[in-house]
């Protein structure tokens, strides 16, 4: 179906509306210009660290324009329509795009109208569904450019969380001598033992490492990061403390044994490789990489679009555990009600996973 059959031209979308509160939206679609495309949405994924504190109105002001998602609408704290992992099929546009799957960095929306240049292509061999890990899997490329482990290197990831767990899978590949997901919660070990990566409790995960990838959004993930990486080491600080002041004990390991700290944030391509990479190349690699059914083990649910309010407000609550949560869409806008569907209930619910 094009653009041109679909009567009324509209949309629904999700926006968070106030601290707390997300709803449902009909909007208005253009139609496509010269060199952009209709897409129909097939599956979206709830980044949840990033998302909640959206959510949750705490995305500082003085970073509010940094951390705008590409395709956001609106602006912190609200409304503001906002989310990055969409996958869906091109239904009107250039001839050689007409029905092809392609990953966007779309927020929650079941229609919407891009730049071709904006989507990249999923391969024939990857999954609609798997391919919403795109942006996640980018995100832990972009940590490990930053990184740059090397041959033999001995690493730690603490935080098995949505993206401390995508850096260990992907770091397990590496011919390192030493790898260990470190997470404070035991029931983690299984899925480390699904991805193929020893496990660690924090107060038993060993030391002397020459990288630290600390993604656990924690104070005490983050002190527990110095305190493994060895001398002249470096931890990659992934996680995002959005209004969160974070205490770090700057006179102990991090002064006395010449400890390095970077931030990784995957709105730029990490510096040692941004000379020689684009983030459109970055996003084709990233799906490239979910040829691998093993990424499946981050998909841990689904819901319908109808109820991404309320599967918003549960995630914020702690009522629902995900690593990614799936948004399924229906055939058409037409299955979804027009008037808005709301969760209106503030809460204060820290991130637990690292951010864009």
């Amino acid at each position: 179906m094009t653009h041109s059959d679909q009567q009324p031209a509209t949309a629904t979308a999700y926006w968070t509306v106030g601290p707390g509160k997300g709803e449902l939206r009909r909007e208005d679609l253009p139609a496509p210009g010269p060199g952009e495309a209709l897409v129909r949405t097939l599956f979206t994924g709830i980044s949840k660290g990033t998302e909640l504190v959206v959510h949750n109105a705490r995305v500082p002001e003085c970073v509010a324009q940094e951390m705008a998602a590409p395709n956001q609408e609106g602006s912190f704290p609200s409304p503001v329509k906002f989310g990055y992992l969409s996958v869906g099929i091109v239904e009107d546009g250039p001839a050689e795009w007409l029905g092809t799957t392609v990953f966007c960095l779309y927020p929650h929306q079941d229609r919407y109208v891009v730049p071709v240049g904006k989507l990249t292509v999923v391969p024939d061999d990857v999954p609609a569904r798997r391919a919403v890990l795109t942006g996640t899997v980018e995100t832990a490329i972009n940590g490990i450019w930053e990184a740059g482990p090397r041959l033999g290197d001995r690493v730690a990831v603490i935080g098995a969380g949505l993206v401390g767990g995508m850096v260990a899978k992907l770091l397990a590949s590496f011919p390192l001598a030493r790898l260990q997901l470190v997470d404070v919660d035991p029931a983690k070990r299984a899925f480390a033992d699904t991805l193929g990566v020893e496990f660690s409790h924090p107060d038993d995960a060993l030391p002397d490492c020459d990288i630290v990838i600390h993604c656990s959004a924690s104070e005490a993930g983050l002190e527990r990061a110095l305190q493994l990486a060895g001398d002249d080491g470096d931890v990659i600080e992934m996680s995002w403390y959005a209004d969160r002041k974070v205490t770090v004990p700057l006179g102990e390991d991090f002064h006395a044994r010449r400890l390095s700290i970077r931030a990784s944030q995957v709105g730029v391509v990490a510096r040692a490789r941004r000379h020689r990479r684009t983030n459109a190349d970055r996003l084709r690699l990233a799906v490239s990489l979910l040829r691998d059914p093993g990424f499946d083990v981050f998909l841990t649910g689904s819901s319908p679009l109808t109820g991404l309010p309320d599967v918003v407000q549960r995630l914020s609550d702690g009522a629902l555990d995900a690593l990614c949560h799936v948004i399924e869409y229906p055939a058409g806008a037409d299955a979804v009600p027009t008037h808005p569907v709301r969760a209106n209930h503030a809460t204060e619910s820290a991130p637990t996973e690292a951010t864009r």
